[in-house]
């Protein structure tokens, strides 16, 4: 008989198992069951109610989207470029410039904003009187990383020689770019894009820092139903960004594999 190798996958994948069941699973669960409940317990849809007939409750959430696919959108105008350049072969010090990008993130995210927020302050720009600047500032500063990171990973690994070919059929550097560089590197700017925009929409600590509490994402609608012991309410909004974020997850997957299988033209 064969001895029981305690190295087996099944084995190695059991503590894996159990903090997902801890926490994914059970406080999934628990959002859930608090969406559906009210404050005694009960089952009701009084919580989706209360929700979409505030004016205020879907302002925020519409905001927030909007600063999700802003921030987004910055990010990767100002990440392609420089995840482009990082990437070529003569770039001997590519991997250096990209651990800088990336060092900032070792080190706390709230003291991080603070910081951003005290060097605005000393350029001349307030978060209390420019809110929507300053919070934007913090967002694209604290997510470009994120953008920079997956971007040159993906672009490191493209077939080279698909843009010799491209060069050689006639094509200049734009057609070359827009054709044969983007479409290679897609599945980069799906994970990127995936990596902003849902941490971005559900950031509260950002608004607060650089806006001085003038901005309010849904982020901040969760921590203050939370605060004020409405579980039910919180518990609500969390699904719905759960919802939102697994519909840009399946949508930015499929388009980065699609892009993935296409060819040089």
């Amino acid at each position: 008989m064969q001895k029981n190798n305690i190295f087996s996958r099944k084995t190695l994948a059991l503590p894996y198992a159990v903090f997902m069941i801890l926490f994914v699973v059970i406080p999934l669960f628990l959002i859930v069951m608090y969406a559906f409940t009210d404050a005694d317990g009960k089952f009701t849809f009084d919580n989706f109610r209360t929700f979409f007939s505030g004016g205020h409750n879907i302002n925020t959430l519409m905001f927030s989207i909007f600063i999700g696919m802003a921030n987004t959108a910055l990010c990767l105008l100002l990440g392609y470029p420089a995840a482009y350049i990082l990437a070529k072969k003569e770039m001997g010090f590519g991997k250096a410039t990209v651990l800088l990008f990336v060092m900032p993130m070792w080190i706390n995210f709230v003291l991080r904003t603070a910081a951003t927020r005290d060097l605005l302050f000393a350029m001349g720009i307030s978060g209390g009187e420019h809110p929507y600047f300053a919070t934007m500032i913090g967002m694209v500063y604290n997510y470009l990383p994120f953008v920079i990171l997956p971007l040159y990973t993906s672009m490191t690994k493209m077939n080279l020689s698909l843009i010799e070919a491209s060069y050689d059929l006639g094509a200049n550097k734009v057609q070359t770019f827009f054709k044969t560089v983007l479409p290679m590197t897609m599945p980069g700017i799906a994970s990127a894009a995936t990596m902003v925009f849902m941490p971005t929409m559900s950031s509260f600590v950002i608004s607060d820092v650089m806006g001085e509490r003038k901005i309010s994402l849904i982020g901040n609608s969760i921590q203050l139903y939370f605060d004020q012991g409405l579980w039910n309410l919180g518990s609500l909004v969390a699904l719905i960004m759960l919802i939102i974020m697994a519909f840009g997850a399946l949508c930015a997957d499929s388009e980065g594999e699609s892009d993935a299988r296409g060819g040089l033209w």
